[in-house]
């Protein structure tokens, strides 16, 4: 039996993320190396990402940084306000 998800995977986003990298540093002009030595991420670092989708997060940020996209990991992870109102409804002091 195949597992069929019509959501992303947090694998399916890795790639995805790393050929959308590999897309903006050809862009750019940059070889893997150009680019491994201008973020400070090393050469097998930025190959394996590439290839894999896998890197540590300060790399990851790294990278994005030195391709001007730092600034859109601001909004990662914000609060939802939905969330919000949910959990001061559970918190709140009941009445009786």
């Amino acid at each position: 039996m195949s597992s069929y998800s019509v959501s992303p995977t947090p694998y399916s986003t890795a790639k995805e993320l790393a050929a959308r990298c590999k897309q903006l540093r050809k862009s750019f002009g940059y070889t893997q190396q150009e680019l491994a030595e201008r973020s400070g991420v090393s050469y097998g670092t930025l190959k394996r990402f590439e290839q894999s989708g896998e890197v540590a997060l300060l790399n990851l940020l790294r990278i994005a940084h030195t391709m001007h996209r730092l600034d859109e990991f601001s909004s990662l992870f914000l609060p939802d306000e939905r969330a919000e109102a949910e959990a001061k409804l559970r918190n709140r002091p009941s009445s009786r």
